[in-house]
């Protein structure tokens, strides 16, 4: 396993984790709920560099994503 997959892997808990926390389902729902996201296909593509963001950052978008229906990304 490559070094950006095991960090994709270490991500995908964390958000995992905090998906059942803040939502309240069980763990299989959220797994089948970030599999079916924008974010995971964003973040399995090692070009964006998005497994390289903080879980909170990357599940603000996931959030974002679940009640705007895409991914709201703040202009700078």
């Amino acid at each position: 396993m490559s070094k950006e997959q095991q960090m994709i892997e270490y991500m995908m808990q964390d958000l995992i984790e905090m998906l059942t926390e803040t939502k309240g389902i069980e763990y299989d729902a959220a797994m089948r709920t970030i599999y079916d996201s924008q974010v995971y296909d964003k973040l399995i593509d090692i070009e964006t560099g998005l497994y390289r963001e903080s879980p909170s950052y990357v599940f603000g978008l996931l959030q974002d994503e679940l009640n705007f229906g895409h991914i709201v990304q703040a202009e700078v």
